[in-house]
């Protein structure tokens, strides 16, 4: 460990962040890098515990205290290394993780966390400073050819490894750029698309190849793919948004919010928008769901300027501390306040949407809304919840955005025609442990076999996908699991 008494001598601290007013005149990321004693001081205050319940926190098995270590000791190279041997993106996972590792961090049983994710940020954008990250180019090519159709994070992952161990790696986006969500979900002042870019063009440099506008089972045809590649992933997310089937849901002015943010990300690229323009400005804008898509929508709506932003959640308000029923270290469900939130928000809770409610043009004006009141089960869980007597209302609003997470993958065109199996709950069938679905050469990975979840499991599925299809190539694999045991081979390594 960097230093022995460094949790007892370091509280945590955070890096600095632009002041909202001007912070919200751009879409440009906003939260700065440590500076270089506030870096030291807080990996120094990592433990190096004897069991370092991080490494099972994090869904990628991040090595964290040797890499706090590492920082601590000012040896970048080390640190990067460490980190790169288990995450192939840490400049993502750095700015959007929810940072699961620091919910499980021992420190936190009875003080703040140690600031992991924060540390992890710091470290790749130093390496890429200081030109430790280059391109990773395998030393022999095995002729096996790999598609993958998606890139997200899943996708990215699984493409980046299959090149690693050697295989010609060929990517299908349906849209114009690559990166999934990174590029056309998350807004750019969480994640600027400078940074996406990034890493794609270091992709590229390393031997993966990017189609793009290739949407397949529509302009590619799935025969091509069977024909041509030895092996498919398929790493397409779950896209099918859920809706809110009450009356006035046909209305103008009641929208997904991924079609507002995707939009968005779209004219801060300078991309075309095919669609009718969606924008918040001057007016009274609804976000219906409180995790952290919602959140993306406030943030976006405060910089459209909207008159009013209200985000509200059927759920009761989480608790500020952990509570009986999500013990530590599992990942507590916590009242989270986002820096969307500090930039300006009434947030409610106990709030169901009874309809929507429009003008003789059938655009909407408002919002019929009733307070709802929630039984607990014996564990302290909301089980049950029941309108409350009287609440009913009407708010004004002309844009409501739908942010209630996602069902499945879209199960028309392509996964049909591939023929894959289904689950009970929509997404393409396959095991954790095997990522391979009932069709002999295709693979599924992230999202769309997971169902809807975070950057970093997307990642981890990507990873160990990739080990399994290079498996069935080849017989064996190079590449590392992250069950592997880090007693018998050391710190992971990339291949």
């Amino acid at each position: 460990m960097g230093k022995p008494t460094g949790f007892k001598e370091y509280k945590r601290t955070l890096p600095n962040k632009l002041p909202v007013a001007e912070r919200i005149k751009n879409y440009k990321e906003f939260v700065e890098l440590m500076p270089a004693q506030q870096l030291n001081e807080q990996s120094a205050r990592c433990m190096n515990c004897g069991v370092p319940f991080c490494h099972n926190g994090c869904p990628l098995g991040n090595i964290i205290p040797e890499f706090n270590d590492a920082v601590y000791n000012k040896e970048w190279k080390e640190a990067y290394d460490i980190l790169i041997s288990t995450n192939n993106f840490p400049e993502f996972t750095g700015r959007i993780c929810p940072a699961p590792c620091e919910s499980a961090c021992v420190l936190g049983i009875n003080q703040p966390a140690v600031t992991i994710e924060e540390i992890e940020k710091n470290i790749i954008e130093i390496a890429f400073e200081k030109g430790f990250v280059q391109p990773r180019k395998p030393n022999s090519r095995t002729g096996k050819k790999v598609a993958v159709i998606g890139s997200g994070p899943a996708g990215l992952a699984t493409a980046a490894q299959l090149n690693y161990a050697g295989h010609q790696v060929t990517v299908f986006e349906r849209d114009p750029k690559p990166g999934g969500l990174l590029r056309f979900g998350i807004p750019d002042f969480k994640l600027e698309k400078s940074v996406v870019e990034r890493r794609i063009q270091l992709l590229e440099q390393e031997g993966v190849e990017f189609k793009c506008n290739a949407n397949v089972g529509v302009n590619v045809r799935v025969s091509d793919l069977n024909r041509t590649y030895d092996a498919i992933v398929l790493a397409g997310g779950s896209t099918i948004p859920r809706d809110l089937p009450v009356p006035g849901r046909e209305l103008k002015g009641v929208h997904f919010a991924m079609e507002f943010l995707k939009q968005q990300n779209k004219r801060v690229s300078d991309l075309p928008i095919e669609e009718a323009e969606l924008m918040a400005t001057n007016k009274n804008v609804v976000v219906i769901g409180g995790g952290d898509t919602g959140s993306d929508c406030v943030g976006t709506s405060n910089r459209h300027q909207a008159k009013t932003i209200t985000q509200f959640e059927l759920l009761p308000k989480p608790p500020e501390t952990r509570a009986a029923y999500m013990p530590w270290p599992t990942y507590p469900m916590l009242l989270k306040t986002t820096t969307s939130h500090e930039e300006g928000a009434e947030r409610l809770w106990n709030v169901a949407t009874k309809a929507f409610i429009g003008d003789a043009n059938g655009q909407l004006k408002g919002i019929q809304i009733v307070d709802v009141a929630w039984t607990a089960s014996a564990d302290g869980r909301p089980a049950q919840f029941k309108e409350v007597e009287g609440s009913l209302r009407e708010i004004p609003c002309e844009l409501a955005l739908l942010a209630m997470g996602f069902l499945h993958p879209q199960a028309t065109g392509l996964l049909e025609e591939l023929g894959v199996a289904l689950d009970e709950r929509g997404n393409v069938k396959a095991t954790e442990q095997a990522f391979k679905t009932n069709q002999e050469k295709i693979f599924v990975a992230g999202d769309m076999r997971r169902g809807q979840s975070l950057v970093v499991w997307a990642i981890s599925e990507g990873r160990e996908c990739a080990r399994q299809v290079d498996l069935f190539l080849m017989g064996s694999s190079l590449l590392e699991s992250k069950d592997s045991s880090l007693l018998e081979k050391g710190i992971h390594t990339a291949i």
